[in-house]
């Protein structure tokens, strides 16, 4: 019989791609990882892995055994987690994907108030790019998804999480500080730093300038940053002017080192989503924060600080 311990070191390894990378994420020693590996191969009579020296690949029958192997480890965490519940207890493990910064800002006090309520789950929030997300949660990597899109992908199940509001901030000492409002055209003459091309925000802002009748090649960017605290920083520096989300942006504003500007008929208001997969079978610890988020005053909270 297959062991599920065996199992997860495969996972690791085929992960790494390196025994020693392996054996740190799993806190074992690198000798430890070969021979549960050496135990799995002999077990199905199949070489799972390309030795050379330090170099390390998968065969096909490695990489055909991944999903499987996914699957069944998965399989016996819901197992152990249902019986425990059974126990009356929530337990397990809970992991989410978030690819948006408000999402980074927000998950944190909810799981905060969710494990008040079962502090048995231990929560992992992963901060990645959208479509490595959107990929982990199809593949059943994570649980759960924040993302700023609806995911594209057919077995996944979404609903609204909360609005996101980008706006346009200045330094203090710019001049249009001191201005209630800013002309669309007016935005074609100035410094910009802009979000990186993947990103949601950039897309929105695109979306949103492009309504306008501003295409992002008439703007001056003097600066990309996959960051958008970093944007916000760069601003209060002085080096242009940025589009970044309220929430980021909140911090400098009270503090006097930022200013919103709204621009004439340029809206950039977006939804962020939740997701599952329904290709996976729910953990009693999804199930009760999917439902945890849903709860009216957890929904008034995210409408007040967004």
């Amino acid at each position: 019989m297959l062991d599920v311990y065996e199992l997860s070191v495969f996972l690791a390894a085929a992960e790494t791609e390196n025994f020693s990378a392996a054996a740190r994420q799993l806190n074992l020693t690198q000798p430890a990882v070969s021979m549960q590996i050496r135990s799995l191969e002999k077990e199905l009579g199949l070489q799972l892995f390309y030795r050379s020296g330090r170099t390390l690949s998968l065969t096909e029958q490695g990489v055909a055994l991944i999903p499987m192997a996914r699957e069944m480890v998965r399989r016996s965490i819901q197992i152990r987690e249902e019986i425990e519940a059974l126990k009356g207890d929530v337990t397990g493990r809970l992991a989410i994907g978030c690819s948006t910064t408000t999402g980074k800002y927000y998950l944190p006090s909810l799981v905060a108030r969710f494990r008040k309520q079962f502090p048995h789950v231990q929560v992992t929030i992963h901060n990645r790019p959208r479509s490595e997300v959107l990929e982990s949660l199809c593949d059943g990597l994570i649980h759960l998804a924040i993302i700023s899109a609806q995911p594209n992908c057919t077995e996944a199940e979404f609903s609204h999480f909360f609005d996101d509001h980008v706006i346009l901030v200045v330094p203090t000492d710019h001049p249009w500080a001191a201005r209630t409002e800013i002309a669309a055209t007016e935005l074609r003459g100035v410094d910009f730093i802009l979000r990186e091309h993947s990103s949601g925000t950039r897309e929105e802002v695109e979306k949103a300038l492009q309504t306008a009748g501003i295409n992002l090649d008439e703007l001056n960017i003097v600066m990309e940053i996959g960051n958008s605290e970093a944007i916000a920083m760069a601003v209060e520096e002085g080096i242009g002017v940025g589009f970044v989300s309220r929430t980021v942006a909140r911090r400098g504003i009270e503090l006097g080192r930022l200013k919103e500007v709204p621009v004439a008929g340029l809206s950039l208001r977006r939804e962020i989503y939740i997701a599952h997969s329904k290709r996976h079978p729910a953990t009693r610890a999804q199930i009760e924060f999917w439902n945890f988020i849903h709860e009216p005053e957890n929904q008034a909270m995210l409408q007040l600080v967004a």
